[in-house]
């Protein structure tokens, strides 16, 4: 006689539905600590840089001693190869770029260039051997010396627009000058906080309330810029100033990679009226478009921030050509039409 057959038992679907939210709700936060440290009210809280020191060139040889490591994804790094891009300093500061390994943690190297370090931690600790801190990009390197000159970039960015003007091949750009730097410095701290660090503040929130209100600050700072940019070229008049640079490249990747990945979604950047011509203007500056790699920007967040997007799915994104269309405000004063 043959055996009953039994119908196969299976888990209740609201089971497996409850059990999977726990273990990846778990396993998120076990990785977002790690990621992005927040303070209690789950905010995001970026750590300080480590090494703030300046350049004194005055009887120093500066010929072939100094590199500007970057990642070409990092906006912190794009903001120093824009300043070099505009002061003509590609010849006098080679770069060595780093690419982020996703499985470990850190920057390595890019192949070819002939370096004796693999990672960007054993360059650190180089210049101090028992460094166990964050080692980020952009890095100003001493190859004479062999120290971290700065890892701060809004430090590498005042460096660059005003310790070598003897090499520069547009030295008489000058894009921190004396009579706007109170506006200058104003303006930078209004952007760090609700836009450069606002957009991480948005994607790396762990809690709804900390999200809502950086993305709050952040849009309402953005209309507010873009009220002003109504009336007046660049954040601070009529010229390109070191507050346009840190803006620029948050914008730069706002739609690409922030208004998704981030969740900054109440507006794209093309969406604003004066914001997003004001952006292609500093794009087609002499030498800007090509620090500007969006295949790379969306590669490095959508491809490696897993706790972000565990699928790993690259979107494809608004077309680059779109930062070619012209501008229209050439009718104000400024660098370049």
């Amino acid at each position: 006689m043959a055996s009953p057959r039994f119908a196969k038992a299976s888990l209740p679907p609201g089971l497996i539905v409850r059990t999977g939210r726990t273990v990846w709700s778990t396993l998120w936060q076990i990785m977002m600590s790690r990621l992005a440290p927040t303070d209690q009210s789950g905010a995001y809280v970026r750590p300080e840089s480590q090494f703030r020191h300046r350049v004194d060139l005055e009887g120093t040889d500066t010929s072939d001693r100094y590199r500007l490591i970057v990642g070409m994804g990092c906006p912190w790094a794009h903001r120093t190869l824009v300043v070099r891009a505009l002061k003509g300093l590609e010849q006098a500061i080679p770069i060595w770029r780093v690419n982020p390994a996703a499985n470990q943690g850190i920057w390595v190297f890019e192949p070819g260039q002939e370096l004796e370090w693999n990672t960007l931690p054993q360059l650190y600790q180089t210049d101090q051997p028992d460094y166990d801190g964050r080692s980020t990009v952009p890095v100003l390197w001493d190859t004479q010396s062999r120290t971290v000159v700065n890892n701060e970039s809004a430090d590498i960015i005042e460096i660059l627009n005003g310790a070598f003007d003897t090499v520069a091949q547009r030295p008489e750009v000058n894009l921190y000058p004396a009579a706007l730097k109170a506006d200058i410095d104003r303006w930078g701290d209004r952007i760090y906080e609700a836009i450069n660090n606002g957009v991480y503040r948005c994607g790396f929130a762990r809690t709804q309330a900390a999200y809502a209100s950086a993305c709050t600050l952040l849009f309402d700072t953005l209309e507010e810029i873009d009220q002003v940019l109504a009336h007046q070229r660049y954040l601070c008049g009529e010229s390109l100033t070191l507050a346009d640079v840190r803006l620029f490249t948050t914008l730069f990747r706002f739609d690409g990679v922030y208004h998704g990945l981030f969740k900054c979604d109440r507006r794209h950047l093309r969406d604003f009226n004066y914001l997003w011509p004001y952006a292609r203007d500093i794009y087609q500056q002499p030498g800007v478009a090509a620090t500007c790699d969006l295949e790379t920007v969306r590669q490095e967040y959508y491809g490696n921030l897993f706790p972000l997007n565990p699928g790993g799915l690259i979107p494809l994104g608004p077309d680059p050509a779109l930062w070619e269309v012209p501008h229209g405000r050439s009718t104000m004063a400024g660098l370049a039409a």
